[in-house]
């Protein structure tokens, strides 16, 4: 028994060791990565001392003013209404914005006075805590300004750890700030090599296996209080990260070369880009209808984007490559051939499954041809938008971002995001409330599962829910009616040029009513598949277009169709028949084929009736 004792007692000492070690390190991982969340402090809100800036909310801090058209103003003679400035448009005061908080959105015009590369075995974004912050004092600190990190992971497809890029941004005049980048191999220097070059110890592609070094260097220039002008439109005020061979975000340049090659199929490029100076975003001009009443919209559905140059799908095109560069180029040649007065993308910009990881560099692409241009847009999300990488609150904020979009955030309380409405303006002096847009976000999925790796499988569609319902019945009560049909300033200010095509057939009577209306959401109602209504002349269905895909609406519905669409009258009066607000409904989600072969913007049908709407 003694032996059978001492034994046993041997072997819990023997144990002993490794189990409190085991126990210990995992007490230290639980208190690291659970139990301590550091938090900012007032700080994050409030700095003082040389280096202070107003009080500047941490969670709205990345979007811009809202681009939504304010109320016209009366213009001076001789000048459109949409012409004339608001106060809006001035600049805000860039001594509010904060110096240690990557915002790229922000158009800060400090400059970076310092920038290094740093790895890291945990990423931030898992840790919760940044635990590789580059070595720094209190004085570099005051001087050069707090190191920030550039939330974008270099080795986020390859590499063995975690790698990013870090900046320290001044307002101090007397320090001397960066004015240029070069990435060279190692061994090469820039030509001509002079003092004011200096070299980042740390290569730009480390921890990616079987690639050479690649550095980068940074030119110091003069400081604020010695620079000229021009000089100060060439120095650097922002760092970024972009995924794949688009274009980068507006403001932007490509660092040359790229920082990891693409290979077609297996990984993609990478792009370290800057933007000098300050680069004001272009606000669209309030939406308005011509002089002569025209007011034309495209509708783009279901780009499906990628990080990639895309991948063809239901195409007879062979070969075919880059499908994303194709249907730009196509979106391109009708914008040309139709001159829209604005585009409303219907959901699905990101292609999801897996391919647009990255939002923020497929956003930056999308509407290219759009911006390009100078014309309006606004969006509506789809249900792959925000299947993998940023939620669609992050990339509605990042839409508002770009130049010439409309889109608004709308009401927080309800479902979706994105639900909102604009309104179109006639184009003389009164400019009045001629057409309603509304768009909402008929979510993605309502159902699904998680397979044993964690991967969230779909099995029904989500829809429009009572609260959105409940919203839009009460954005219809605020619209004010009109007398209709509408006539400019009794046409007196317009000459000959208001006439009436001669396939529009002119009211016999006037009524006052509410401006016509259209909305657009992705998923369409189940009432887009019922029976079309009858030509009344023909005797033939209300219904045009060839369907090749079936039914793509969701299971589940709280009454969009009655509750809200037809419930919304254009008129209170009850002498004539009832005839609703919105005439038009405009989907996106059904796919179809273009003539030229791959998949591009299209809906179900071209066109179907459904009691009257």
């Amino acid at each position: 028994m003694a032996l059978s004792c001492s034994r046993f007692f041997r072997f819990l000492r023997s144990i002993a060791e490794p189990a409190l070690a085991i126990v210990g390190f995992s007490c230290l991982l639980t208190f690291i990565f659970i139990l301590y969340q550091p938090t900012p402090g007032p700080g994050i809100s409030q700095k003082v001392g040389w280096q202070s800036w107003d009080s500047v909310s941490s969670v709205g801090n990345n979007s811009l003013p809202s681009t939504s058209p304010a109320e016209p103003q009366e213009p001076p003679s001789g000048t459109d209404w949409w012409n004339v400035s608001n106060s809006g448009d001035e600049p805000s005061d860039t001594s509010s914005y904060p110096l240690d908080y990557w915002a790229p959105f922000l158009p800060h015009d400090t400059g970076l006075s310092e920038i290094t590369i740093e790895r890291c075995m945990f990423s931030p974004e898992i840790a919760g805590v940044d635990l590789c912050t580059p070595k720094t004092t209190v004085e570099q600190d005051a001087v050069k300004g707090k190191w920030v990190r550039v939330e974008r992971d270099l080795n986020m497809q390859t590499g063995i750890w975690s790698l990013n890029i870090y900046y320290r941004r001044t307002r101090r005049l007397d320090v001397p700030l960066i004015t240029e980048f070069q990435l060279l191999p190692s061994g090469e220097e820039p030509s001509p090599r002079t003092d004011s070059w200096f070299k980042v110890k740390r290569s730009i592609r480390d921890g990616v296996m079987r690639t050479k070094p690649l550095y980068l260097w940074y030119k110091i220039g003069k400081a604020m209080n010695e620079m000229s002008a021009e000089e100060k439109q060439q120095i650097v005020t922002e760092v970024d990260v972009l995924f794949g061979e688009g274009r980068p975000w507006y403001g932007f340049e490509k660092l040359e070369p790229a920082i990891t090659p693409e290979k077609w199929g297996i990984i993609e490029s990478v792009y370290m880009t800057y933007r000098r100076s300050v680069k004001p975003v272009p606000h669209a001009p309030p939406l308005h209808f011509s002089q002569d009443g025209k007011f034309k919209i495209l509708q783009v559905a279901d780009l499906h984007f990628s990080v990639s140059r895309g991948q063809c799908r239901d195409t007879d095109i062979s070969p075919c490559e880059a499908s994303d560069n194709l249907t730009s180029t196509l979106l391109g040649h009708v914008l040309d051939a139709e001159k829209p007065d604005m585009v409303v993308f219907t959901g699905d910009q990101l292609n999801g499954q897996g391919t647009s990881w990255d939002p923020k560099s497929v956003l930056a692409k999308f509407a290219a041809e759009v911006i390009d241009r100078e014309i309006p847009w606004a969006a509506v999300f789809g249900n792959h938008d925000d299947e993998i990488g940023a939620v669609r609150a992050e990339q509605l904020k990042m839409m508002q971002a770009l130049p010439y979009s409309v889109v608004e955030r709308g009401p927080k309380d309800i479902h979706g995001v994105g639900n909102y409405v604009l309104k179109v303006r006639s184009g003389d002096s009164s400019a009045t409330h001629l057409l309603t847009l509304y768009f909402i976000d008929s979510g993605a999925y309502s159902q699904g599962y998680l397979d044993w790796f964690g991967f969230f499988f779909p099995t029904e569609y989500d829809w429009i829910h009572q609260d959105q319902i409940d919203w839009f019945l009460g954005e219809s009560a605020l619209i004010y009616p009109i007398e209709r049909p509408y006539t400019p300033q009794t046409t007196s200010d317009l000459g000959d040029i208001w006439r009436r095509q001669s396939d529009q057939v002119p009211p016999s009577t006037r009524k006052l009513a509410k401006p016509n209306a259209l909305m657009f959401f992705h998923i369409p109602l189940q009432e887009s598949y019922n029976t079309p209504d009858t030509d009344q002349r023909t005797g033939l269905p209300l219904d045009v277009g060839v369907s090749l895909e079936g039914s793509g609406a969701a299971k589940k519905s709280d009454g969009m169709f009655e509750k809200g669409l037809l419930a919304a009258l254009e008129t209170d009066h009850r002498a004539g028949p009832a005839i609703p607000e919105v005439k038009v409904v405009a989907n996106g989600h059904c796919h179809g084929k273009f003539s030229h072969g791959f998949r591009v913007v299209t809906v179900r049908k071209t066109c179907i009736s459904h009691r009257g709407l």
